[in-house]
């Protein structure tokens, strides 16, 4: 009737009401879909592999702790840290830690690590212990990020038969080992001088920045240190250690592990590349013009375009594919250029399109990377942003010059001891 009230329910009334809700659906009314599925959705279709090398799962994190620079020892940033798991023993196939954002780079020198022996890369960092891990995986299980799409990466496992598996989009249960070793590898490093821990209310008053004292060369050897321990550490899914596992998995295996044959090669067909027609001046990359006598045969002749790799810590030399799949090594047309990387030249690019400069005037574009460097040079010792600077432009052209001179000699093909030579620990970011 109008005017009257609605009866007051009784309280076994709401218990009754409240115990019929779905749980699931408050959940994501609260705190969103992706809490609702961590939650309630069943833990279907993680990969299980039945022996070694057979899945490997890889994966990116911001590590939880500050680094300083080689020079001056003073707060950087946090790193990065590309990890790889192989499922089926829980081994920690190999990882790469760099101070760029995750690029189909820093994979692809994560791939690397985890296919070549580590035997000569643990003596050059005085590490004991053994690292028994490589070989070419049967399939690389990535989630959907945009470097784990990247066409380079889809070349490189297609030139070695290795299958890349993709997660459903919004499903972080289907990567759930390599998670759980991230995991396992971030308490650790919350025991480091310097960490950020996990979550603000762990971190309280404690300033990161300040307190940091590792370089990120001590951080590698540290993490290195740490996964020869998780190694020889009793898993708690596997019920012994990843190392038993690893040598029962070995066992298991239909057929040896592939090992690719020249690992400067190798790191070739992972490299980024653009497609570019051969003209009568040379090659033409990024506003820099790139000749050598091996591109005459193609010189204005060759009608289809050819791929150019290039790496983006130093763009003072290029790799142009022939038709047949062999790679040369292609430098820049002027050889008194210094060497440079991708971020330096968009950083010069930037600058000279604020002025209303051209951008083609190659000339132009190394002048201004110069003027850039001093002033990083002077600004250095008292600014972050500047050490960061320089630390990265360091780390890049120092790493990719032993990748360089490896790979100009790749048709000797060098043995795996030279491995160390090959696989460079830091890299400029360009996307």
């Amino acid at each position: 009737m109008p005017g009257e009230s609605a009866p007051v329910p009784s309280w076994n009334a709401i218990k009754a009401r409240v115990a019929r809700a779905d749980e699931r659906l408050l959940l994501r009314d609260r705190e969103g879909a992706a809490a609702a599925r961590a939650r309630f959705s069943p833990v279907i279709g993680e990969y299980h592999a039945n022996h070694a090398l057979e899945v490997v799962q890889i994966d990116h994190t911001k590590i939880d702790v500050f680094v300083v620079d080689a020079e001056h020892r003073q707060p950087l940033q946090r790193p990065w840290l590309t990890l790889a798991i192989d499922v089926a023993s829980r081994m920690v196939t190999g990882f790469y830690v760099s101070l760029e954002a995750p690029s189909s780079t820093s994979v692809a020198l994560a791939i690397q690590h985890m296919t070549f022996p580590k035997a000569s890369w643990l003596t050059a960092r005085e590490i004991p212990g053994e690292w028994p891990v490589s070989g070419l995986p049967e399939a690389i299980h990535l989630d959907n990020a945009k470097e784990f799409r990247a066409r380079a990466l889809t070349r490189g496992c297609d030139e070695h038969g290795v299958r890349l598996i993709h997660r459903p989009v919004a499903r972080p249960h289907y990567g759930g080992h390599i998670e759980r070793l991230i995991g396992t590898m971030m308490s650790a490093v919350h025991l480091l001088p310097g960490t950020t821990f996990s979550n603000v209310a762990d971190l309280g008053d404690y300033d990161a920045a300040k307190h940091a004292t590792m370089t990120l060369d001590e951080l590698e050897r540290w993490l290195a240190l740490e996964v020869i321990r998780y190694h020889d550490s009793v898993h708690s899914a596997l019920k012994l250690p990843p190392r038993a596992g690893w040598r029962e998995m070995l066992a298991a295996r239909p057929a040896p592990i592939a090992h690719p044959a020249d690992p400067a090669g190798f790191l070739l067909d992972f490299l980024p590349f653009e497609e570019r027609l051969i003209r009568r001046d040379g090659v033409r990359l990024f506003d820099l013009r790139y000749w050598d006598d091996v591109l005459s045969p193609w010189a204005g002749r060759l009608r289809r375009r050819l791929r150019v790799k290039y790496d983006p810590r130093d763009l003072s030399t290029v790799f142009v594919e022939d038709p047949d799949g062999g790679h040369w090594p292609v430098r820049t047309a002027n050889l008194s250029r210094p060497r440079i990387t991708l971020a330096e030249l968009k950083l010069a690019q930037g600058a000279l399109k604020a002025r209303g400069q051209a951008l083609v005037d190659e000339q132009l574009i190394f002048e201004t990377v110069e003027q850039q460097r001093a002033l990083v040079a002077s600004a250095s010792a008292a600014t972050r942003s500047a050490r960061r600077q320089a630390e990265r432009r360091a780390r890049a052209l120092a790493a990719s010059g032993q990748a360089t001179a490896s790979t100009t000699g790749a048709s000797a093909n060098p043995d795996a001891d030279n491995f160390d030579d090959v696989l460079p620990l830091a890299m400029e970011e360009w996307s």
